[in-house]
């Protein structure tokens, strides 16, 4: 416990009477933290410090990189800023040595400000002077670490985009088809296609892939170890619960993402009806905050790599082949791999994919909409928030669903925000027949039940009518039913099973390989569930490994 002796040598402090002094001595905690240890996380609720030993250092996200702006030393307080202007931590703070701090809660500090005018006016004025110091910091600050010149009907380029914007990495975008005068005079790799430059100066070599960025940005893209406890497959909402309750559980974890984290959820422009965010939260930041949890904890994230092969052994382990010939051993597997959207049967569509014609609707096509007439295929929550999305940038949305409402396929509150949007057309019981145009996508016809095929001008058709699980490069003794993997109940038979156990609830009938989310047979699609398969996975990757720790009866 602080003393009213050790406060009063604190000079913020030193004008308190000795009424205020034992007050303040019964408020604050007594902390002590060893070098390395976190205080403070940027983006979280902070308390107010002081300083009485040691050093602090400041430490800011810029562009994805975690850099020290500054530091505290004894005497030295923080954390009024975001307390007195109601906001969250503009930096995370860390001991820098050994350190001894004296914390108070906000209303506390707001309790002492009433209490001293003295302390008041200090407080006051080193807020202040912060705020001068923010304002000079962001005025000097990069707007972005990348820059790309390329085309938008370029699929590299776009796939760099998405890379970008779903690990929140600002970058700069010239379209060369449309600003060919700041094309030349933007950053280049003196290239006629496509180039990208990370960091002002590092130009990634041509062609540029996202795997070359996420490497010029320092992503994992190769496992360290040459074996785990757990390899999951997929870096959606369920695979990245997975590898935090793994990791956080003391497994040895490897999560493989073949793009970037958050799969179709990452995508969502808000999803409003996720537990605990009443206010909403868009995809990639649900996402990113999942992903520096799991890194938090010691898992490995490996991105921009595709599993092609799992290997089943007879001792019950099993290998897993990566592309490039790279292969790991596991004693689990955890699939959460999802679903790819369906491809939509008209005519003339697959000629303009990737030039007008798009599955699922990446926050980064917003620039390439702006002021267009867009065209959104589906009637689910995906489309839905796609469609008040792009509400904001297109001259047009229109929404072309099969069914008669939007009532069986999408939740209330999201067609009722559709409703209030006056951008927003939605038209039921209507297909697309065909698509046309020269270089890209120009016009499509529809079809209404009942009535004959019209023809109407488009720029950008967004095609979201549902989903089909991709496994058929998984072992072909894997039970699925039309693509999905069984698990628990669903498994028909189990050959090679011990007879006083049934596969887990998440298991298939491969022992220790389990499946969640939306590639599992009956599953809920929905980003809680899959979720909640995830942090459930690992509780039976435990009960797996400790049946194998068991020896075996006589």
């Amino acid at each position: 416990m602080l003393t009213s002796s050790e406060l009063k040598k604190i000079p913020i402090f030193s004008c308190l009477n000795d009424v205020n002094l034992t007050w303040l001595s019964q408020q604050a905690a007594d902390l002590h933290l060893e070098p390395g240890e976190y205080l403070i996380h940027e983006g979280e609720p902070t308390p107010f410090f002081v300083v009485m030993e040691g050093t602090t250092e400041v430490l800011k996200d810029v562009m994805g990189r975690q850099t020290e702006v500054s530091e505290h030393n004894p005497g030295d307080f923080f954390g009024e800023l975001a307390i007195l202007m109601a906001t969250a931590a503009p930096a995370s703070v860390r001991a820098k040595t050994a350190c001894h701090l004296a914390r108070l809660d906000p209303q506390h500090l707001q309790e002492l400000i009433r209490r001293s005018p003295d302390c008041s006016a200090v407080i006051l004025q080193t807020l202040n002077e912060r705020v001068q110091i923010v304002q000079k910091y962001m005025l000097n600050l990069p707007s972005s670490r990348v820059q790309i010149i390329g085309s938008k009907f370029d699929d590299d380029c776009r796939e760099i985009r998405t890379f970008l914007s779903m690990n929140r990495i600002p970058y700069e975008w010239v379209d060369r088809d449309r600003s060919a005068q700041l094309a030349s005079a933007g950053p280049s790799c003196d290239v006629a296609g496509l180039s990208v430059v990370v960091d002002g100066s590092f130009c990634v070599s041509h062609p540029p892939t996202v795997r070359k960025v996420a490497e010029a940005l320092g992503f994992q893209t190769a496992p360290h170890r040459q074996s785990y406890d757990v390899v999951i497959i997929g870096g959606g909402p369920a695979g990245l619960a997975a590898a935090v309750y793994g990791a956080s559980e003391g497994l040895s974890v490897l999560l493989v993402e073949r793009k970037a984290p958050g799969g179709q959820a990452g995508t969502s422009s808000r999803i409003e009806n996720y537990l605990g965010f009443p206010n909403g939260i868009s995809g990639d930041d649900l996402s990113q905050r999942a992903f520096r949890q799991a890194v938090k904890f010691g898992a490995e994230v490996v991105l921009t790599r595709e599993v092609q092969e799992i290997i089943p052994h007879p001792d019950g382990a099993y290998t897993i082949g990566l592309d490039g010939s790279e292969r790991v051993a596991t004693k689990t597997v955890i699939l959460a791999t999802g679903v790819a959207w369906r491809r939509l049967e008209a005519d003339g569509v697959d000629r303009f994919i990737g030039r007008g014609v798009l599955y699922g609707a990446a926050r980064t096509e917003a620039p390439t909409v702006a002021g267009k007439h867009v065209f959104i295929i589906g009637g689910g929550n995906s489309a839905g928030q796609a469609a008040l999305f792009f509400a904001d940038y297109a001259s047009s949305v229109t929404m072309l669903v099969r069914g008669e409402d939007l009532k069986r396929s999408m939740s209330q509150y999201l067609s009722d925000q559709i409703a209030l949007v006056p951008a927003i057309r939605v038209e039921t019981e209507t297909q697309v027949v065909s698509a046309d145009g020269m270089d890209c996508l120009k016009a499509i016809e529809t079809r209404k039940t009942g009535e004959p095929v019209i023809r109407r001008a488009a720029d950008a058709l967004f095609v979201m009518i549902g989903a089909d699980a991709v496994t058929h490069w998984l072992p072909p003794q894997l039970q699925r039913e039309n693509g999905y993997v069984r698990t628990g109940r669903e498994v028909s038979d189990q050959p090679g099973w011990a007879a006083d156990r049934a596969p887990f609830l998440l298991e298939t009938n491969l022992p220790g390989f389990f499946c969640v989310g939306d590639v599992r047979y009956n599953s809920i699609k929905r980003v809680s569930s899959s979720v909640g398969e995830g942090s459930m996975a690992v509780a039976f990757v435990h009960q797996y490994l400790s049946l194998l720790l068991k020896p075996f009866p006589e």
